[in-house]
């Protein structure tokens, strides 16, 4: 499906780290793509090249096209040609569906935490924001998502409940690179930041109700800004169609 690299280096877009040597070349490689995505450090409509991926990686064709074909058996890249894959854009029935599963998912891993949190953990949590707050004061909003991802999954790991989490994994690799049209207003409104406080509230309090409702409220908040944005871009669609 791809063809060799040629000499040369060749930039990626976004923010992807090499890998390092500890492990499995090809599931390391998995994983990092993977959660550069699920972070959103790739934007829909990304191109990438088996060259880029393996370079950026540092490691050779193989495990780099292991890991885009893994990728795009599981939704987070689409083929564009012989040696190019695209990061896929959201349609508005795929972010309604995908909107409604992540209410009941991420709703009950957020449910199911709360009396697993320690003080360590909320202390992390707290860290966490304070970064998201200093990356939208700056507008440096890939240290949002970022964060917000980190954020997110803390809580739903200390659900226990690993099935669960591997699931909302899944959800995340297709909403993660959508998540940049958030911003710039999400800065202005701070929106996210308000839900983040009442989530960690709910923590502090052990109130499973609340935790899971802050969760689904900031879920909403996002499903809003977006799904205005596709449907203003369906409308411009139309208009140029007609």
């Amino acid at each position: 499906m791809f063809a060799a690299p040629k000499k040369g280096k060749e930039a990626l877009p976004g923010d992807i780290a090499p890998i390092g040597r500890h492990s499995s070349l090809g599931e390391s490689a998995y994983a990092t793509l993977k959660d550069s995505l699920i972070r959103g450090a790739l934007q829909p409509g990304t191109k990438l090249t088996l060259r880029s991926v393996a370079q950026v990686l540092e490691v050779s064709t193989t495990p780099a096209r292991d890991a885009i074909t893994r990728l795009i058996g599981e939704g987070g890249l689409i083929n564009a040609g012989p040696k190019t894959v695209i990061v896929p854009y959201l349609s508005l029935p795929d972010l309604d569906e995908l909107t409604a599963i992540r209410l009941s998912l991420e709703g009950l891993a957020a449910e199911q935490a709360t009396n697993h949190m320690t003080e360590s953990d909320i202390h992390e949590l707290e860290t966490l924001q304070e970064r998201i707050n200093r990356g939208l004061d700056e507008a440096r909003y890939t240290d949002v998502l970022d964060a917000n991802k980190d954020f997110h999954f803390l809580i739903y790991r200390r659900s226990g409940m690993r099935r669960l989490v591997t699931i909302i994994e899944s959800l995340w690799l297709r909403m993660g690179p959508a998540f940049n049209g958030l911003y710039p207003e999400f800065a202005q409104s701070r929106t996210g930041v308000s839900n983040h406080l009442w989530a960690l509230r709910g923590l502090q309090d052990r109130d499973p109700a609340a935790v899971r409702a802050a969760i689904e409220n900031d879920i909403r908040g996002g499903y809003r800004r977006l799904s205005s944005q596709l449907a203003a871009v369906g409308e411009q669609h139309g208009e140029s169609n007609a």
